[in-house]
């Protein structure tokens, strides 16, 4: 479903002319993947950065300290901060990429910083909005980062059909 659904996302992004850039955490390139994987998508998106560490989401896609201190990795902010630096961080000649979308969260097995594995944030940000939206997925970590895939490639669908 998630092939059909990606496809959906690259037609109305190039149907705009609008480009993309992704930002993942616990999907682990997996999202990225999952636009490579159409037939085209080279004509929409930009790229991707794998943010693992949670200092690279600070050097790399400009998530404030401040905000990762004080909350870590796993949160609604940081997740439209990383969508917010993809979109910069994939500028070509200085134009920042048209739409950002990012996934922060704990695919598990075990829970860090108190918050339950399957807790993930996605967000997206485009000219017109920024919206992140939380999200508690159950399974293993391969059924949490593939649940995560999913729900990112519909976020961005909806987003895109507003």
């Amino acid at each position: 479903m998630t092939s059909a659904s990606a496809s959906e996302v690259l037609a109305a992004l190039i149907e705009r002319g609008w480009t993309l850039g992704i930002a993942e955490s616990l999907s682990g390139g997996a999202l990225a993947a999952e636009f490579v994987s159409v037939p085209g998508a080279s004509a929409s998106l930009r790229g991707a950065i794998v943010a693992y560490a949670t200092p690279v989401k600070h050097t790399l896609l400009g998530v404030d300290d401040g905000l990762l201190d004080a909350h870590g990795p796993v949160h609604p902010d940081v997740a439209l901060q990383m969508a917010a630096g993809a979109r910069r961080a994939l500028q070509v000649s200085g134009v920042p990429a048209d739409v950002g979308v990012s996934t922060t969260g704990i695919a598990g097995p075990d829970p860090p910083d108190g918050q339950p594995v399957g807790t993930v944030h996605i967000a997206v940000v485009t000219p017109y909005t920024s919206v992140s939206e939380a999200f508690r997925f159950d399974g293993d970590r391969a059924q949490v980062r593939a649940q995560t895939v999913d729900a990112a490639v519909a976020m961005l669908a909806r987003i895109l059909r507003e």
